[in-house]
């Protein structure tokens, strides 16, 4: 869109409509140096500077007559008429700026070398191959309906006047306005899952407290809105029932505490130590603590994300993770740049499979870039849990192109960064997703929407710089050149793209679990000196034994998690001094509160990132803890007992020889 009430078009206003017409001609012609155009029908055209400044809203009424013919020189020309009758009103007042009446187009496509005029300044031309462009229409728009011809023509027409804009643009507005980009915003819904339990709703009370969006998944909606507030985002469902977890539930979920346990209760006169302590309320401990964990993350793995990213393309235990790739070159504006994208099945890294980006680019016709694009995804693709792309590839030199759409449309803003690359070296390319830079036709959009990675449609690859697509490019942004560019032959091997979570990584499910879980059956241990789950799991529906199998389902997921096994759990309140330990030996006492304060302290620690551990307080069975309300404790730094935790131990090292039955 032109920039109205300028000095350049003040001047363009005084030129006769003779003038105009041969402006557009003389541009027209240079631009594509092998199609002719002749305004063979009057066109009321009252100033160029009125046509720029409506081309955005033009709307063609199309009927279409085609004609093919051979020339003496049995030379192919395609007859493209277009008769359009625009009406177009951009002025507040209603006024009518733009009546164009009858516009008809011959378009004659050479297949011979030509050469135009020297002292007109019309370099050489090459051939266009029509055939070529209307496959690239197939590819990505399937057969051509009449609808569908209606868009072709209207994009060939598009191709003349975008052209003509930008060629105005360049000469008459000046460079862009200097203006920031809009940067992406991402913020992250806290799930807590069983959240009217004792540490459930704590855990709820402490994310508020911070000021952290909470939604809760709870099975009594009115237990919940009485016991956590009328206002409270809730999703009610059942772990057990898979059904019930809808993903769209969990739309915005970036990180989840799980507090959901099965019930268990002490039977009629059970005594003080818990010696009646067998029987379990509700639903079984297979159903909660491994089905449902199943369940669960299954339900949440997509919108918190994978540790080691989503791989959207490359090669996964001996695999292919496939794209719709297809190429997307300058043919489509009458160059005659082409590239492919192939399997090279030896030629990636240590002789490993790869994709192959290749091809040849030229600046003939005006045209200078070479890209392969991806059709629109099925399902747009969710990468909302993620920070940005990670593409592994081996590098010639030059600069190149990723462009992400989040549009459904053909023609529609893309979100793009451009990245260099170093000869001969295999390297892995970071693009954050608050680098992508908003760019519609080699423009950026100053006041485009900021790039929603959950609604990602399709991805391009560019050898040129103006257009997700991978593309190989002459042309940067905003009327910059690629510093890179070089006409010819260029191959970029890329092996693998994925997204990836940023650094340092923090986990995004913590799980409260139960000490004792890896101790049924070990061998030596003496059970008579063990809590009474431990020694009656087999009684209550080996309730041990199916946590134990929930924590490794998290473990396998993938997902960023820890893992915290609290020992006997109190309701006093929290402070009192805690022993952290690994390998699942500890017995004692902690409170619920401090439970909580432990899960919302490891969700931003990157020291409890994949770590699994048991916690109690110091304070003995035989004594209770309180705190003066005058003086109350002051507030850990979780951090000290997360950098003492190791990687990998779970307890479950000494059960290796002696595998519990179930």
């Amino acid at each position: 869109r032109i920039p109205r009430n300028t000095q350049p078009f003040d001047a363009l206003r005084k030129n006769t409509t003779k003038n105009c017409i041969q402006i557009w001609i003389d541009v027209k012609m240079n631009i594509f140096n092998t199609v002719r155009y002749d305004i063979i029908e009057r066109w009321r055209l009252f100033t160029v500077s009125r046509v720029c400044t409506c081309v955005d809203n033009i709307i063609f009424a199309t009927k279409i007559q085609t004609n093919i013919n051979t020339n003496k020189q049995t030379n192919k020309h395609w007859k493209v008429e277009v008769e359009a009758e625009t009406f177009c009103n951009t002025d507040k007042n209603g006024e009518l700026l733009f009546d164009l009446y009858q516009i008809i187009i011959g378009i004659a496509f050479s297949s011979l070398h030509r050469r135009l005029s020297a002292s007109r300044g019309i370099i050489s031309a090459e051939a266009w191959d029509f055939g070529r462009f209307l496959k690239t229409l197939y590819f990505f728009n399937g057969p051509l309906s009449p609808a569908k011809l209606n868009s072709v023509l209207h994009c060939l027409t598009w191709v003349v006047v975008w052209k003509f804009v930008e060629f105005l643009v360049e000469k008459l507005s000046g460079p862009s306005p200097k203006e920031p980009v809009k940067s992406m915003e991402t913020s992250g819904v806290v799930l807590v899952a069983g959240a009217t339990g004792g540490v459930g709703r704590r855990v709820v009370d402490i994310l508020r407290n911070k000021g952290l969006p909470v939604r809760v998944l709870v099975r009594n909606e009115e237990k919940a809105r009485k016991m956590l507030g009328p206002d409270v985002d809730l999703i009610v469902g059942d772990i057990t029932k898979e059904n019930t977890l809808t993903p769209e539930y969990f739309k915005g979920v970036r990180k989840v505490i799980n507090a959901v346990s099965v019930i268990v209760g002490p039977k009629e006169g059970d005594t003080p130590d818990r010696a009646k302590y067998s029987q379990i309320k509700g639903d079984s401990p297979e159903m909660v603590e491994y089905l449902g964990m199943r369940n669960l993350i299954n339900a949440v793995k997509g919108s918190v994300g994978l540790q080691n990213g989503k791989l959207l393309f490359g090669f996964e235990e001996n695999s292919l993770k496939e794209l719709p790739w297809g190429a997307l070159d300058d043919v489509v504006m009458g160059g005659v740049s082409e590239s492919t994208f192939q399997i090279d099945r030896t030629g990636g890294e240590n002789g490993a499979p790869t994709g192959l980006f290749k091809g040849v680019v030229s600046t003939a016709n005006n045209g200078g870039f070479t890209s392969i694009r991806t059709r629109n995804f099925a399902e747009p693709e969710d990468l909302s849990a993620y920070d940005g792309l990670e593409l592994h590839l081996k590098g010639d030199g030059r600069r190149y192109k990723f462009i992400v759409r989040t549009s459904s449309d053909w023609d529609t803003v893309g979100y793009t960064a451009s990245f260099d690359t170093v000869e001969g070296q295999w390297q892995s390319i970071r693009l954050p997703f608050s680098s992508l830079r908003p760019i519609f036709r080699a423009r950026t959009v100053l006041d485009a929407p900021p790039f929603d990675p959950s609604n990602i449609v399709s991805l391009q690859s560019l050898h040129v710089a103006k257009l997700i697509q991978l593309m190989f490019s002459k042309f940067e942004y905003d009327g910059k050149l690629n510093p890179t560019f070089v006409e010819g032959a260029f191959q970029l091997p890329v092996s693998s793209i994925q997204s990836y979570i940023k650094d340092p990584v923090t986990p995004r499910f913590v799980h409260v679990s139960s000490a004792g879980v890896t101790r049924p059956e070990r061998p030596g241990l003496d059970l008579s000196k063990q809590p009474p789950a431990v020694r009656l799991n087999k009684e209550l529906g080996f309730i041990l034994t199916f946590k134990l199998k929930g924590e490794d389902l998290i473990r396998e997921s993938g997902i960023p998690y820890t893992i915290v096994r609290p020992c006997a759990l109190t309701e006093e309140p929290a402070g009192a001094d805690l022993i952290f330990d690994q390998g699942d030996n500890i017995t004692g006492k902690i409170s619920r509160e401090e439970v909580a304060r432990v899960c919302v302290a490891a969700l931003e620690s990157p020291f409890a990132l994949d770590k699994t551990f048991e916690v109690k307080s110091t304070i003995p069975f035989s004594e209770s803890f309180t705190v003066d309300p005058e003086n109350p404790p002051q507030e850990k730094d979780y951090n000290i007992y997360f950098k003492g935790l190791k990687d990998g131990i779970t307890g479950k090292e000494s059960l290796e020889q002696s595998p519990v039955p179930v």
